[in-house]
């Protein structure tokens, strides 16, 4: 190989540097990053909710809504089920003491009754916001599958004109159809993988042209139905489906894991990882967020939430939305709700000796 004399090795230098400075330029002209952001994020509020210390922390958050006021209702296991906060985290009311077993839904119909699904009591209840008991679905303490009892209920659906769709997921595998005064209609169901069949409906919402969403959580599928039953469309490989809700725009909102086996090698590995969805009503997907999978220790039944830190989670199983686009998120594992405020733009970030960085 030849050596390059001293007169080549500076015009090799000087045309390397001359190359490095123009492309450093055009860097500088055209940067790798958004001018203005095309992604909102997330930030957990960790001050959220101010949970008075007369009223019990301990227990699954397994459904949340938001009613027309802005008000966030947590359902969840413990001494006070029902809990009432503002978007500002401020504590609003509690009742339900001694009066669930097994809660697992909360939804909010247009009149603003509140409607809960209890799995450990078959049954799903109307109440009014103070706790009067309204309506019940069902045979409390009785399981079966029929017109009037149901097998570990898990969600109810109420349309605008007071029918009720309830999805009976953990022991049937069905939707029940109810009129506005609790006189069964029909069903359709049952096991299976096919279209309209589930493996478990596991949570259900309609949107305002009446269509029905349910979450087959199991087998990691969102299927569409008019009333009358019929699959209007099927969205599958896309998340596993642990809860739903839907923006007063049609925004589909889903929260879970994403796809995998419900069972594999004779292991049920209930999620990798917790993801938050947005899909439009056909089934196009507008927006995904994830956080990070908590650590509670090795047994998820008594779990230790002390490792936990703000904006972790393990098992999110219920989420809404309020008027501001703020998320809000119960837990069942992590035993907790929080609330994520979107971001679409932030301070620039400042150097320890006060200056942006350059």
């Amino acid at each position: 190989m030849k050596k390059l004399t001293g007169f080549a090795v500076f015009l090799a230098t000087g045309l390397f540097s001359t190359g490095l400075l123009s492309t450093t330029c055009v860097q500088a002209q055209n940067p790798g990053f958004a001018k203005q952001p095309t992604i909102t994020e997330y930030d957990v509020d960790p001050a959220w909710p101010q949970i008075p210390e007369n009223i019990g922390t301990k227990g699954w958050v397994s459904g949340l809504a938001v009613d027309d006021q802005d008000q966030v209702w947590v359902f969840k296991k413990g001494d006070d089920p029902v809990q009432v906060y503002t978007t500002a985290g401020k504590f609003v009311r509690s009742w339900g003491q001694g009066m669930f077993v097994q809660p697992h839904q909360l939804r909010i119909d247009h009149e603003g009754s509140i409607w809960v699904a209890d799995f450990g009591l078959h049954v799903v209840q109307k109440f009014t916001p103070e706790g009067d008991l309204l309506q019940t679905l069902g045979v409390r303490g009785e399981s079966g599958v029929d017109e009037t009892h149901f097998d570990k209920p898990t969600d109810m659906a109420i349309t605008p004109a007071g029918d009720i769709f309830v999805s009976d997921g953990y022991g049937n595998r069905r939707i029940v159809h109810f009129d506005k005064d609790g006189n069964y209609v029909k069903e359709w169901g049952g096991y299976g993988t096919q279209p309209g069949q589930f493996v478990l409906p596991h949570a259900i919402v309609v949107d305002s042209e009446g269509k029905l969403y349910v979450a087959d959580r199991n087998s990691g599928r969102i299927q569409v139905f008019d009333q009358d039953g019929n699959v209007l469309d099927l969205w599958a490989n896309l998340i596993m489906p642990w809860g739903l809700s839907i923006t007063d725009d049609n925004d589909v909102w889903v929260c879970g894991s994403s796809p995998h086996w419900w069972l594999r090698n004779g292991v049920y590995p209930e999620y990798k990882d917790q993801v938050f969805m947005r899909f439009s009503t056909d089934g196009r997907v507008r927006q995904v967020w994830q956080i990070p999978l908590g650590d509670i220790g090795d047994d998820k039944n008594n779990p230790d939430v002390s490792r936990l830190k703000p904006g972790e989670a393990v098992g999110v199983h219920c989420i809404d939305t309020d008027s501001q686009g703020n998320l809000y998120v119960g837990e069942i594992y992590s035993e907790r709700a929080q609330k994520f405020v979107p971001v679409t733009e932030r301070e620039p970030a400042v150097s320890a000796a006060g200056e942006s960085p350059k």
